[in-house]
């Protein structure tokens, strides 16, 4: 049988009601059943740190469990100072949607690349 790689997309209306523990066992569960997940948006710098602590204290003890592999590509805007400011008083108040993350397991990628514009992902040869 052929190695599958799935990817998991999970829209931004999935995750706005939970709270940062929810979230993390929401992508750690899709991480652990060897699923690729891209995020619309981004998770903010605290749940980043949580998912790598829960993630560094969960290896050697999960079988085949080498950790995670986490990039987070942003859209940048240049504009006038009033458009930027506008954007960033959306991102305030509903959260950044126009971010995307990909958080997979580092047993499957090998290497994220990432230049202003794009992910590559490598994966490793099963």
């Amino acid at each position: 049988m052929a190695n599958k790689l799935t990817l998991q997309f999970i829209p931004y209306s999935e995750i706005e009601g939970l709270n940062s523990g929810e979230r993390i066992k929401k992508i750690l569960k899709m991480v652990l059943s060897d699923k690729i997940v891209v995020l619309q948006g981004k998770l903010k710098a605290e749940e980043e740190a949580r998912l790598i602590e829960d993630t560094m204290a969960m290896i050697g003890h999960i079988k085949g469990f080498k950790g995670v592999e986490l990039s987070v590509l942003d859209s940048s805007y240049s504009g006038s100072m009033m458009v930027n400011m506008k954007r960033g008083i959306a991102k305030f108040l509903i959260g950044d949607r126009e971010s995307m993350t990909i958080i997979g397991p580092a047993s499957s990628i090998k290497e994220i690349k990432k230049d202003p514009s794009k992910l590559e992902l490598m994966f490793k040869k099963k």
